[in-house]
């Protein structure tokens, strides 16, 4: 689409180089509301998952495989809010862009490593939950905080490892168009990352979450029949309540996740217009601020320590001991 000032002149990115790009007319008053929406966007996204990160990391009673897993969605997460947003929506709201090839090719990494890195999290909570519901007198050996952080490391190695050889396959910038941002690859690595960072995880992560609600489905039933006033039913019952429940708040982050990303994939892949894949992309940025609200729902640890945290009693003494899944005073 060609756009044109007022005075139906082209206008360019840079009016110096001949093949910069073709800037897009935007009216001051709607960059000025689009800047003020993606901006609440970012600092509502940043906020929220930074309250999970001093969460998990200041309570120690938090200090579990399970949080260890979901502090690292949730540093994923503000760091798409913190590095991501503001610079997309730079690009997006100026439709030039005006940073540089080097600092292109950096956006794209961390853009690639933090969307790699979230999908690559919720393949470890996926199995983390599994474990948990269907091998739970295993879950202990199986599942430690040693284990978990070693999973996570690998994770966040690989992702980078992944991104930088993505990068290193293409380039960033045509020739004919200097003034954008986005990545010029084959059609061999485009169809092994559309399996390698979406369709082999979704497989294995709905897999995963197929067979745990089915344990989860017939241990209710076991329970229901068994119990009839011995506490030792009745303590198994409460703790298989509480990993079904467990279960299911996470299954529905990874539904969430979903839910952003299949329109994105199927449109990208389909070719439609530049508009629509704008849209489809703020949504998947906008899963990460959803995150954070789902564990509000359904954490009543996570409302606690957040008043905890607003209020600053986390900087009273021995506030990192303080068991928050009970009634507490400060």
């Amino acid at each position: 689409m060609t756009y044109e000032t007022e005075d139906h002149e082209t206008q360019y990115c840079f009016p110096a180089i001949n093949s910069s790009c073709i800037k897009g007319k935007r009216s001051s008053h709607e960059s000025n509301i689009m800047y003020v929406f993606f901006s609440l966007l970012s600092a509502w996204t940043v906020f929220l998952n930074l309250l999970v990160i001093i969460s998990i990391s200041h309570f120690k009673k938090l200090h579990t495989p399970t949080n260890l897993i979901i502090l690292s969605l949730a540093v994923a997460d503000m760091l798409v809010g913190l590095i991501v947003m503001p610079v997309d929506a730079i690009k997006l709201i100026e439709t030039c862009w005006y940073f540089g090839d080097t600092f292109c090719d950096v956006f794209m990494i961390i853009m690639g490593l933090l969307i790699s890195t979230s999908i690559c999290n919720l393949v470890l909570i996926a199995v983390d939950r599994y474990v948990a519901v269907c091998h739970p007198l295993l879950y202990p050996q199986k599942i430690t905080m040693t284990k978990t952080l070693i999973s996570i490391c690998l994770c966040w190695f690989f992702s980078s490892t992944y991104n930088i050889g993505y990068l290193v396959s293409g380039r960033y910038f045509e020739a004919s168009q200097r003034s954008d941002c986005y990545p010029m690859v084959g059609f061999a690595w485009i169809v092994t990352d559309l399996f390698m960072c979406f369709i082999f995880p979704c497989i294995l992560i709905i897999s995963l979450y197929l067979r745990i609600f089915y344990v989860v489905h017939q241990q209710v039933k076991v329970i229901n029949t068994l119990m009839k006033g011995d506490k030792c039913v009745i303590k198994g019952s409460v703790r298989s309540k509480s990993e079904s429940k467990a279960a299911l708040t996470l299954g529905i982050i990874v539904t969430v996740y979903l839910l952003c990303w299949i329109p994105y994939y199927i449109c990208s892949i389909s070719g439609v217009s530049s508009i629509t894949i704008n849209v489809l992309t703020w949504f998947v940025f906008s899963n990460s601020g959803l995150n954070p609200m789902v564990y509000a729902l359904f954490y009543p640890w996570f409302k606690k320590t957040v008043k905890l945290i607003l209020t600053l009693k986390i900087f009273q003494p021995a506030s990192s001991l303080l068991n928050i899944f009970t009634e507490h005073k400060l």
